[in-house]
């Protein structure tokens, strides 16, 4: 078994990483590509290797030549083919000038761009299928050419984007790249078809187009080795380059760099994400329906400016729209009350760092928590602001991690002893509406804005409505004055049409948010009795849609966190680096639906001993 790699191209799209090298010389966690795959095929006992070099292509030959020797290469032998119009030409040209290698054994063909997992190649080598193309079932993130298979994993079909149709995605199977011919499918087919097919269409062609030929032709001419996608990646550009690294990662290194994406978790669809805090009970299938019938409509139009999204917030809240305010995210709006703070500021901890760390002209005062359960009442919060004589306190209820939970008349109190200090309560209710149904409330009231005010009231449409991609959230106050400043720190237009359109057509879909949430707080329920069981886990109670737990035998919250994403592809959060939980034993889990937890559940019993 030989391989050839095509590695000519320029690479121009990875701007400065292929600036002094070629595409393939790119690092990926320390180590570039054309290592990755040299290694790959050694160990596989592949015996002859051939490198269709262009651009940079002494560069290549130089550092493989550095990198690799005859004691590591398994007796591997490398040669090179020149493609001297590499900047004129694409891939087909380059696979054409090492036509007359491919008829001489049986061959793998590879392109340089790819970083896969070995045993991928050894599938690949071991299949007693003898012409193969590695193909993975079409997901979001994937770009190029893709085919389709019948029952049997013959390829019927291989459609270019011409011919794409995103209605048809779940019949698709991309092309990895990777292959695997035979010597006489290369004698007898693929090289007099590409041979006649450069020919007649040139030089600057795609050597797919002349497996779609034969596809065509033939069905049965070339099967499809299913893998899955997160065993393989095409790096075109640097954010390409960046999911590369997180996806082929490990251990800790993994998990540092999937933490500091802080979201784009679609582009990792194996991933149960455990870790940010999202309702998985809304929106309905119908909204996402409605939402996607004016999908058109609403990329190519303006959205309406601040002062439209307040009425629609007022309507769905029942608040006057001079006392609301639409942010992107709770995240902007939390960033303007927290420039407009000012003197002394009394927080339970722990706490959402969010909050603190934006409170730039004010110092923060800690609340008096218990230790070891990490609850408090309005009575601790209400002692702590009259002894330090705060100008407000931030409540959010229930609080993220701890899940604490104050009833709405010890709130409403506390808020009257602080009004007697002119102390502002800042309560965040984001999580309110996953409490218990007898529990549950909103302060987002304009009769109780009213009366109260000195009370600020923030709510996160992105966790409460399961929509963070939308990024939404509210502040309101009965101070029109105080709500003009915050409104007059945002953009016009820091909304979205598709955001727009949700606050729009909410109303007809209440009702089924109202079940949502009373669906999580039964899941949570089931969830946490289960946890409960788990020996070596203690449960604090919540009202929120996630779960604060002790690990109380040796297990670690740093190593659970990464044994739970490298064995399992589950992601929660480590609270070791976080205020009051820095001796390493304290996780938070969100409540997904009952088989992801049920999955999660599975897992934390193999771990935690």
């Amino acid at each position: 078994m030989q391989a050839v790699i095509l590695a000519a191209g320029m690479g121009k799209r990875l701007g400065r990483y292929t600036k002094e090298a070629t595409k393939c010389m790119v690092p990926v966690n320390g180590k570039t590509l054309i290592e990755y795959t040299i290694e790959s095929l050694a160990s596989n006992n592949v015996n002859r290797l051939v490198v269709v070099v262009g651009y940079k292509g002494q560069i290549l030959k130089d550092f493989i030549a550095e990198k690799f020797n005859q004691s590591n290469l398994n007796g591997m032998k490398i040669e090179f083919i020149e493609n001297p119009v590499y900047d004129k030409t694409n891939n087909i040209y380059s696979l054409f000038l090492a036509r007359s290698e491919m008829t001489k054994d049986d061959t793998l063909l590879l392109e340089s761009d790819i970083i896969f997992n070995p045993s991928l190649i050894t599938r690949l080598i071991t299949s007693p299928e003898k012409n193969l193309a590695v193909v993975s079932p079409f997901e979001s993130w994937m770009d190029g050419t893709c085919t389709l298979l019948d029952e049997k994993n013959n390829i019927t079909g291989m459609l270019d984007k011409a011919h794409f149709n995103w209605e048809d995605t779940k019949n698709y199977y991309k092309t990895v790249n990777i292959y695997k011919f035979s010597a006489d499918f290369s004698r007898q087919y693929y090289v007099p078809f590409l041979e006649a097919y450069q020919k007649a269409f040139g030089k600057n062609e795609y050597y797919e187009q002349v497996l779609k030929v034969l596809s065509f032709l033939s069905a049965s001419t070339l099967k499809g080795l299913v893998v899955q996608g997160n065993e393989w990646y095409e790096i075109d550009d640097p954010a390409d380059l960046a999911i590369a690294e997180n996806r082929f990662a490990k251990g800790k290194e993994k998990l540092s760099l999937l933490q500091k994406r802080y979201g784009g978790y679609w582009r990792f669809p194996q991933m149960k994400d455990f870790c940010y805090l999202v309702n998985p009970y809304f929106p309905p299938e119908k909204m996402v329906s409605e939402l996607t019938a004016s999908f058109k409509t609403l990329l190519t139009q303006y959205p309406s400016g601040a002062a439209q999204e307040s009425l629609l917030a007022s309507k769905i809240f029942n608040v006057l729209p001079e006392h609301i305010v639409v942010g992107n995210g709770a995240a902007e709006l939390i960033s303007s009350l927290g420039g407009m703070l000012s003197g002394k500021v009394a927080v339970p901890y722990p706490t959402f760092n969010e909050y603190p760390e934006r409170f730039a002209h004010a110092s923060v005062v800690p609340v008096s928590v218990n230790k070891e359960t990490f609850a408090y009442t309005a009575g601790d919060i209400s002692k702590t602001a009259e002894k330090e004589q705060v100008q407000a306190v931030l409540l959010i209820n229930p609080d993220n991690p701890s899940g604490n939970f104050i009833s709405k008349k010890d709130v409403l109190s506390l808020c009257t002893s602080l009004r007697k200090q002119n102390a502002v309560l800042i309560f965040d209710e984001s999580f309110i509406d996953f409490a218990e149904k007898n529990k549950r409330y909103t302060l987002l009231s304009e009769d109780i804005l009213t009366a109260n005010p000195n009370l600020v009231v923030i709510k996160s449409i992105s966790k409460s409505y399961g929509v963070p991609g939308l990024r939404l959230g509210v502040l309101a106050c009965a101070d029109t004055d105080y709500i003009t400043k915050i409104r007059r720190t945002n953009a016009i237009w820091n909304i979205n049409s598709f955001a727009e359109y949700f606050l729009q057509i909410y109303d007809k879909y209440s009702k089924a948010y109202a079940s949502a949430c009373d669906a999580i707080a039964a899941e949570r329920a089931r969830f946490c009795r289960e946890l409960a069981g788990i020996s070596g886990i203690t449960v604090f109670p919540s009202e929120a849609n996630f779960v604060l737990c002790r690990l109380d035998g040796k297990v670690k919250a740093g190593k659970l966190t990464v044994d739970l994403l490298e064995k399992y592809n589950i992601f929660i959060k480590d609270l070791s680096s976080k205020k009051c939980f820095e001796d390493g034993r304290y996780i938070r889990l969100a409540v997904r639906n009952e088989s992801d937890n049920t999955m999660l559940l599975d897992a934390l019993k193999k771990l935690v001993k």
